[in-house]
């Protein structure tokens, strides 16, 4: 059985560049009524830190449509996660433009008592976003993708209920994070874990259900349509170190290419999942959640995702959220009661 679960990390870009209007609310809003068209949802990834701070600050006026659209979607069954951008947390705006601490790009590597402060106070402005103040996400989304090392942030999300994460994409590396997802190609399609993500265990009580990549050599890695948001973005000082950095990542033969529904063509995906389907159709007794991942920033092509719905719907394939996935594999397990669904409140 296969299950696409198309991911959304909700955020501006990563240097606080752009308007909330044109980068996080108009996209949601159209992605929103697509999947509305085919009875479908999808997960939003809130990046709360940087709302917050945009809110404090009064930069964007356009923070209570964001505001309305989050309830709404909520309200709407589409499934609320957190993602957190940790170098938010102390930014300051000076001068028309963003200042943030990228001491705290990564949450993993912060004092325990630093992250349950961020955590808190995040979970806290999510509850007012979504105007419950008894919600808890259960999915997680780490900041560019790093949830290593793992004990320490693990467990104080674990204490506040969140179960489930999909930071991981395998044969991910990244030499400047010291992020390595390599082992986790001989992962399953997802997996139980206790202090580490990238090890499985029966016992552990958080789920991770990974980014669906595929190893391909590096140069597929810039196809057209990618190269085409490179442009978009534009070379900060920032960004130009970065990529330089980078360079030791692409020194392998393969690369995983993620799958990302907002840079990826039609011909991409439907070969992608294509793929799967067709090997679900010989050993249809393996579940099989497979998560797209895609940002507002980059939503742009909407018919895209649209005719992608229809091939899915077409070749039997179900859209679920992390939470209907999570609710799947427990029962299967019958180490905790299953959840209700139905209910945002749930």
């Amino acid at each position: 059985m296969v299950d696409c679960i198309f991911t959304l990390d909700y955020e501006i870009y990563g240097d606080g560049v752009g308007t909330l209007a044109d980068l996080v609310y108009e996209p949601a809003e159209r992605l929103k009524d697509v999947f509305r068209k085919w009875s479908s949802r999808f997960v939003t990834f809130v990046e709360v830190l940087e709302l917050e701070r945009i809110e404090s600050y009064g930069t964007d006026p356009a923070i209570k449509l964001v505001r309305e659209q989050i309830k709404e979607l909520y309200r709407d069954s589409f499934e609320i996660g957190l993602h957190l951008h940790p170098q938010w947390c102390n930014a300051r705006y000076e001068q028309g433009r963003w200042c943030l601490d990228y001491g705290e790009y990564n949450l993993c590597t912060l004092p325990r008592s630093r992250i349950e402060r961020i955590v808190e106070a995040s979970l806290d402005y999510l509850r007012s976003l979504v105007d419950d103040a008894d919600f808890n996400p259960l999915s997680f989304r780490a900041g560019n993708w790093l949830f290593q090392p793992t004990q320490i942030v693990s467990s104080v999300l674990a204490e506040k209920g969140l179960r489930v994460d999909s930071s991981v994409f395998k044969g991910g590396l990244q030499h400047s994070n010291i992020l390595d997802y390599r082992r986790t190609l001989r992962n399953g399609n997802y997996w139980f874990f206790g202090p580490d993500v990238i090890e499985p265990d029966p016992t552990g009580h958080w789920l991770e259900v990974p980014i669906y990549t595929e190893m391909v050599p590096f140069w597929r890695m810039p196809t057209s349509k990618r190269l085409s948001f490179a442009k978009n973005v534009g070379l900060t000082r920032q960004v130009a170190k970065k990529k330089l950095k980078r360079v030791l990542d692409f020194l392998r033969f393969r690369y995983p290419l993620k799958l990302d529904f907002c840079r990826m063509t039609l011909k991409e995906l439907i070969s992608t999942v294509g793929k799967v389907i067709r090997e679900d159709r010989t050993s249809s007794a393996e579940y099989k959640p497979i998560v797209a991942i895609g940002h507002t920033k980059d939503l742009i092509d909407l018919q895209t995702v649209d005719l992608f719905l229809r091939f899915l719907h077409d070749n039997g394939a179900a859209v679920s959220t992390l939470k209907e996935v999570f609710v799947k594999v427990s029962q299967e397990r019958q180490l905790v009661p299953p959840l209700a669904t139905a209910s945002p409140t749930s």
